[in-house]
């Protein structure tokens, strides 16, 4: 990702003037340095939705994010603003895609039924139920369970932006999203509640399969696309796109489980 030419200094003078004096020039000067953050996320968002979702679209709404993120940003916690934007980014243009409501209610219900199956049979066999289990248990054919997971996949549904937990000592709600980036929580509960998340992820993401466990940490945290960890692994993208799907789902039920 390039930006316009702007040195470390240069960019520290900036975010100075802009948190003092809240000038409209440091802070347009701050949108367009940081806009390809945008259609970065944007680009990322865009490929596990249809076709018929325009990218264009989802930059426009990624943009609020942005200027969100410039707006709260702290430069003296000492954390990378692109990490605390990317986070706000997302979330921006996944609430507009909600918001549109264009997700057909048969592939909520399936997502549903499938988050249900795999927190039952995870809790009865203390291990993360194969494909053949999770059909079994669903009572349909292997075909129709990845046929269910594509479909979910190309929805965008089991994003890491996806609400796993209420928390936080205001009552906001906790994605796997935040779990990365700051979430500049607020006093010592929040803290704790932030680093307890944090720390029931990574659980999480250990019990995984090892498949599974490479697919998100390839996707989530060496930015590679679904078509090259597809090629990483010997698989299509499609494929990539079910492993991706199940790998939230599970990740969903168990903090879930343990919200309850």
């Amino acid at each position: 990702m390039k930006t316009i030419e702007t040195t470390e200094m240069e960019l520290e003078a900036i975010w100075s003037e802009y948190k003092a004096e809240a000038t409209t020039k440091a802070r347009e000067t701050l949108i367009i340095h940081y806009s390809p953050l945008v259609k970065y996320v944007a680009g990322r968002v865009a490929a596990g939705l249809p076709q018929n979702v325009e990218q264009a679209d989802l930059v426009s709404y990624g943009m609020f994010g942005l200027i969100d993120a410039i707006d709260k940003f702290e430069p003296d916690r000492g954390f990378k603003f692109e990490t605390y934007a990317i986070s706000r980014i997302k979330g921006a243009i996944l609430d507009e895609l909600r918001s549109i409501d264009w997700v057909p209610r048969s592939v909520r219900s399936k997502a549903r039924q499938i988050e249900r199956a795999y927190s039952k049979l995870e809790a009865k066999h203390r291990k993360p139920p194969s494909d053949q289990e999770l059909a079994d248990e669903l009572d349909w054919t292997a075909d129709q369970l990845q046929t269910a997971l594509s479909q979910i996949s190309q929805l965008g549904l089991a994003a890491l932006d996806e609400i796993l937990v209420m928390g936080g000592d205001r009552g906001e709600s906790i994605t796997l999203g935040d779990t990365i980036a700051d979430t500049s929580t607020h006093g010592p509960l929040g803290a704790y509640e932030h680093n307890e998340t944090r720390r029931l992820l990574a659980e999480s993401i250990n019990s995984l399969p090892e498949r599974e466990k490479i697919v998100l940490t390839l996707y989530y945290y060496e930015n590679l696309t679904l078509q090259e960890i597809g090629q990483v692994l010997g698989v299509t993208e499609s494929r990539v796109c079910q492993i991706h799907t199940k790998s939230v789902i599970h990740l969903r039920s168990r903090f879930a489980a343990f919200d309850r």
